[in-house]
Order: C-alpha cells, then sequence, then structure tokens
C-alpha cells in the first residue's frame, strides 16, 4: 500500500499547478529546445542539445514525483492550531534544552525558511495530534528523546 501524503488545501493547489504547468507549457517549451539544437547540426558534440535533453529528463522525474505525491493526497482540513497536524508550525522544546525550534510539519509544505518535519518520520509520528503542554518521546538513532510542544501555531 502507497504511503498517504496529507496536504493542506493550499499546498494541494500548489503541487497541482505545477504538475499543469510541466505537463503542458514545460513539455512544450523542451520540446522546442531540443528541436533548435538538433537544427545546429552533430548532436555528439552538441551542448545546447545535452543540455535540453538533460533538462528534459529532469523535469520528466519530477513530473512523476507530483504524480506520485498527488494520487495518494489527503486533503487535511485547515488547522485551528489545537493539535499537530499537516500544515501548522510547531515549536518543540528537545528535554534538557532551552533552545525552541520552530518546524514546518508535513512533507512538502512550504512557508518560508522554516525547517520542514516529515510527519512520517520518527519525532513527526510523535508529534502527530499531541497539544500543547505535552511531552512526547521518540526513537533517535542515539537513544530515545523527549521533546515538550511549547506552541502550535495555524
Amino acid at each position: 500500500m502507497a504511503d498517504v501524503h496529507q496536504f493542506t488545501q493550499q499546498t494541494h493547489d500548489r503541487l497541482s499547478a505545477e504538475h499543469e504547468q510541466l505537463t503542458t507549457h514545460g513539455r512544450v517549451d523542451i520540446a522546442r529546445k531540443i528541436q533548435a539544437a538538433r537544427e545546429m547540426g552533430d548532436l555528439s558534440e552538441n551542448g545546447d542539445y545535452h543540455a535540453a535533453k538533460e533538462e528534459q529528463g529532469k523535469m520528466e522525474a519530477r513530473i512523476r514525483q507530483l504524480e506520485a505525491l498527488l494520487l495518494d493526497a489527503e486533503i487535511v482540513e485547515a488547522a485551528d492550531g489545537s493539535a499537530v497536524v499537516a500544515g501548522v508550525i510547531v515549536s518543540i522544546r528537545y528535554e534538557g534544552d532551552d533552545e525552541v525550534e520552530r518546524l514546518l510539519v508535513g512533507s512538502v509544505e512550504e512557508r518560508g525558511e522554516l525547517e520542514v518535519l516529515t510527519p512520517g518520520s520518527p519525532l513527526g509520528v510523535a508529534l502527530m495530534g499531541a497539544k500543547v503542554g505535552d511531552i512526547v518521546d521518540f526513537e533517535a538513532p542515539g537513544g530515545v528523546l523527549k521533546v515538550e510542544i511549547v506552541a502550535i501555531e495555524a
């Protein structure tokens, strides 16, 4: 069974728009670049042709990645900040540390320069559904770590 990817509606819309752009305009643009490079002659030493083919390969890989994400997408309701779910910013403090770390929860969510926390990671699994003030523990490579949820922002 494939992993379910939880997205906010905003993220789902952004990924869908990127997919649409790449499968329409992106493919047409790259086909034009390849055709123009072919018209230059000998392909074995044609840097423009090889660059365009490499760009095409990267674009097709991104299209496949987007299709896989969108195929197994689950839209999560807009968070109200009462619990940790995809799309929220969670502030945590590790046991024995005074520093508060802010993380954006979600595998492909984007919001500024915030570090992203994947819900399927050990810390992500431990935090999902937790509320402010909860202390959760998770298995890390160095042993069990405990974190306190300091704040949740929708």
